[in-house]
Parts: structure tokens; C-alpha cells; sequence
């Protein structure tokens, strides 16, 4: 126990706080290192690109990580938005509104894709068409990556982004340099307020994320069948 402990009791509990909140923060970002990982592999397999797998810095802070699924969720953008540009090119405009129809069948979206797909990417697949509908054609884009990069760079920019992900001892010498215990216990303080608050929109954006790619592989292991 450090000697401000014994002036200021509650510190060692709220040490224990934050890294149990440090390490919640790091099971998601994990979880997004995955998730982003499962759906490069989907967009390589089934519509062409090119994209290269993202690893966690386990030697860097929050903040270089959550820019690491950012530049990763923006190439992913990019590359959809490729895709998006060519059925609004190939197909008539009645049909393309079709694809933004969220009351259209999934089924009838796929069959429409499939007529011009394979002038896109050099061949026809239902498994490509399901892809492109599941991803251009729905809100995963404009609404479940847009919500998740924000929040990722709400965190990296906030109290938590220069934290080393490998620490998971948050104690004085470690993080928060803080000499007397009032100094620490106003930081220990901040930092939870930090976590908590990050972790619910985090969470929240995160599950959303996964729920959708999960949606996608599914669709595409059917459409193998």
C-alpha cells in the first residue's frame, strides 16, 4: 500500500476500478480488432479487395489503437463506396432505389445485384451479391461503422488515449505519476468517470458492429450452401 493510502482509504479501491475498467476497454477493442479482421477477410474473398489485416499494438496506447481500426474502417469505406458507385452506374435508377429500399426483400436486393455483378468484379456469385446487398445496400455503412469510428475517436482523443494497452496495473508509477493522494485521487476519479462513460457507448456501438458482420457471414455461408 502506498503511504498516501493510509491518508486517503479509498484510493486502492479505485485503483482496482480502473483496471478492471482498463481491461473491459481492452476485451472490446479486441473484439473490434477481430470483427474488422472477419470482415476484410469477407470483402477479399467475395468482392476483390485488397485489404490488409489489422493487429493490435500491444506496446501502444489506446489511442494508436483505436486509430488502427479507424484507418481500417475508412479503407473498408472506401472500398464499399467503389462498389456502391458501380451499381448506381450499372444498373437502371429504378432499380438501384430498390437496393436503398429498406422494405425490399432481401431475396429480390440479391437477384438484382446478380444481374450486373459480375460485370463488377469479372464474375457472378450469390455469395458476392448477398455481400454487396448486406453492405451497400443497408445502413452498415453509413450508420454502424460511422457510430463505431466516432466513439473509437471519442476515446482515443479523451483522458484514456495515451494509456498503454499492455498495462494492466494502473497504479501511481504507471500511470498516473501522481505524488500526493489528493493529486491521485482526483485522477483515479476522472479516469473511472472516463471509462464508464466510453464503455457504455463503446459497447454499444461495438455489439451493433459485430451483430451486422455476423449478419453478413451468415448470409454468405447460406448462399455457399
Amino acid at each position: 500500500m502506498a503511504q498516501s493510502d493510509f491518508l486517503y482509504p479509498e484510493n486502492p479501491r479505485r485503483r482496482q476500478e480502473v483496471n478492471r475498467l482498463h481491461q473491459e476497454l481492452l476485451d472490446c477493442l479486441s473484439d473490434s480488432f477481430q470483427a474488422t479482421n472477419k470482415l476484410i477477410g469477407v470483402l477479399n474473398m467475395h468482392l476483390g479487395c485488397r485489404l490488409a489485416s489489422i493487429e493490435m499494438k500491444r506496446d501502444g496506447t489506446i489511442k494508436e489503437n483505436c486509430d488502427i481500426i479507424i484507418q481500417a474502417m475508412m479503407k473498408i469505406q472506401k472500398e464499399l463506396q467503389k462498389v456502391d458507385e458501380a451499381l448506381k452506374d450499372k444498373l437502371e435508377p429504378t432499380l438501384y432505389r430498390k437496393l436503398q429500399d429498406i422494405k425490399e426483400r432481401e431475396t429480390e436486393k440479391i437477384a438484382i445485384v446478380q444481374k450486373v455483378i459480375s460485370v463488377i468484379l469479372g464474375e457472378a456469385t450469390s455469395a458476392a451479391s448477398a455481400v454487396a446487398v448486406k453492405l451497400v445496400g443497408s445502413n452498415v455503412t453509413t450508420g454502424i461503422i460511422n457510430k463505431l469510428v466516432t466513439v473509437l475517436a471519442q476515446i482515443g482523443a479523451s483522458l484514456l488515449g495515451s494509456i498503454g494497452v499492455a498495462v494492466l496495473g494502473l497504479g501511481i508509477d504507471m500511470i498516473f505519476r501522481a505524488i500526493l493522494g489528493a493529486v491521485e485521487k482526483t485522477q483515479l476519479q476522472a479516469a473511472i468517470k472516463s471509462y464508464e462513460k466510453h464503455l457504455v457507448e463503446f459497447k454499444s456501438a461495438s455489439e451493433k458492429y459485430h451483430h451486422a458482420i455476423t449478419e453478413v457471414t451468415n448470409t454468405v455461408k447460406h448462399q455457399m450452401k
